[in-house]
């Protein structure tokens, strides 16, 4: 670190509100999502219905800082549920491609209506204006975290 014990002090006290948030929120999302249902699955499932496209696992892994083969033992819970379909690549059979279900989209869904009340209720506890200020930090350290190190310039906007 900086050797300053005060930036060192606010750094870890900080990250100690990002982790306790995060598990927080992890547990009372899993208790509001429906049976079977994991943050995990949640995550892919809106991801892909935002993409409303196909892709690679691998991208898919990136997409979410995760290993390939975390990623495919979640694609492999969401297939076998129905929620996504998984097709060759038609001109590299060792590539493939997940695409969301009809049923993974209404699953979706209806994890996010189980979910969208109670992050509302915190936001509207904090206060929408608060909210806002503290979104451009918090995006901010999500990509300097996500930067790997490499001299290429992360845009605050992305």
């Amino acid at each position: 670190m900086s050797g300053n014990p005060q930036n060192e002090s606010l750094s870890v006290a900080l990250f100690s509100e990002v982790f306790m948030a995060d598990q927080l929120a992890r547990n009372r999302l899993t208790k509001a999502l429906p049976k079977g249902m994991e943050i995990s699955h949640f995550s892919v499932l809106n991801h892909l219905a935002r993409l409303g496209d196909e892709r690679s696992p691998a991208q898919l892994a990136r997409a979410f800082h995760v290993t390939r083969g975390a990623m495919t033992n979640t694609l492999s819970k969401l297939e076998w549920a129905g929620y996504v379909h998984i097709r060759p690549d038609w001109d590299d059979a060792r590539r493939k491609f997940v695409s969301i279900s009809p049923a993974g989209r209404a699953a979706r869904d209806a994890a996010l209506a189980a979910i969208a009340p109670i992050l509302s209720e915190i936001v509207e506890a904090i206060g929408t204006d608060r909210v806002k200020a503290a979104l451009p930090v918090l995006r901010e350290m999500r990509i300097r975290l996500e930067d790997d190190g490499s001299s290429t310039p992360v845009s605050p906007t992305r």
